[in-house]
């Protein structure tokens, strides 16, 4: 019988809105990999709606990671996403640490379109910053990625110099794959950019700018990367594949004019997860 590779999710769950879980549970499992959730919330809406209920789950989380260590559950990786508070950080570092041969994947999420979330405070990114060090690979946006370097939003497009420093500013601080997505690179063109640490190689996969915004898009494309590292991709390859799949599934919905709100239509494109003529844009920086 085929060993089915296990990640352990540690993100919200939000009722109405494709993202968190709600995205990342059937990726992983299209892909062949048993999502083991971890929920750090339960939101009735995710954060774009103007009204919704929540639930903080900090008194769950540090018990449920500390049982799967006390079980000796061995998982093949560990994918870290929303995380409401310090506390819950602290659980997240320590359950990382105590795995070390797991494939770490921190999304550090902060901010977007050049702000930090309201319920983040300098001592949050100082603590996700400790996240970061302890991460193989880490995929900030572009917002979230200023933040942990201390730059400024950029409000023009970056130059390759630039964000090839950037990408290896990100990697000093600890993981050895570093991808930022949603770069504004080469006269407005936008790409997601990865940096690998062992072949010391950048690398640049643009996409089609849609003038709409999805939730959930960024849990997509973290989870398509970290299925494809599991299964033995290179960062490259799982890059291009992430990148290809999540402009198709945006593509889609913007043609079917879905709500945004409502996120990405992902049950009726997951059949082109693995669409053997998706192109290979990867650009050498």
């Amino acid at each position: 019988m085929e060993n089915i590779q296990k990640v352990c999710a540690i993100n919200d769950v939000s009722g109405i809105g494709r993202c968190s879980l709600t995205v990342i549970i059937p990726v992983l499992s299209y892909m062949g990999i048993q999502v083991c959730p971890v929920p750090t919330a339960v939101f009735s809406a995710h954060t774009g709606y103007d009204e919704f209920v929540k639930k903080d789950l900090t008194d769950y989380l540090g018990p449920a990671l500390d049982y799967y260590k006390r079980m000796n559950v061995r998982f093949d990786s560990v994918y870290s996403g929303f995380l409401g508070s310090e506390q819950q950080i602290d659980c997240v570092l320590d359950f990382l640490k105590s795995n070390p041969d797991s494939l770490k994947l921190v999304d550090p999420v902060m901010g977007d379109n050049g702000k930090p979330y309201k319920t983040v405070t300098q001592n949050h990114i100082l603590r996700m910053s400790e996240l970061v060090k302890v991460a193989d690979m880490i995929t900030p946006n572009i917002t979230e990625a200023a933040i942990l370097l201390k730059e400024k939003y950029p409000d023009t497009s970056l130059s390759s110099d630039t964000v090839k420093d950037w990408a290896q500013r990100l990697s000093d601080l600890g993981p050895g794959k570093v991808v930022i997505t949603s770069v504004d690179l080469f006269d407005n063109t936008l790409c997601n950019v990865g940096y690998d640490d062992n072949e010391k190689s950048f690398f640049v996969v643009p996409c089609q700018y849609v003038p709409a915004h999805y939730s959930g898009s960024g849990d997509m494309f973290a989870s398509i990367l970290a299925g494809g590292l599991l299964k033995g991709e290179s960062l490259k390859d799982a890059v291009c594949r992430a990148t290809g799949f999540t402009e198709l599934a945006i593509k889609t919905t913007y043609e079917c004019k879905n709500e945004p709100l409502d996120g990405i239509l992902l049950e009726s494109c997951l059949s082109e997860l693995y669409d053997e003529n998706t192109p290979n844009r990867c650009i050498e920086l």
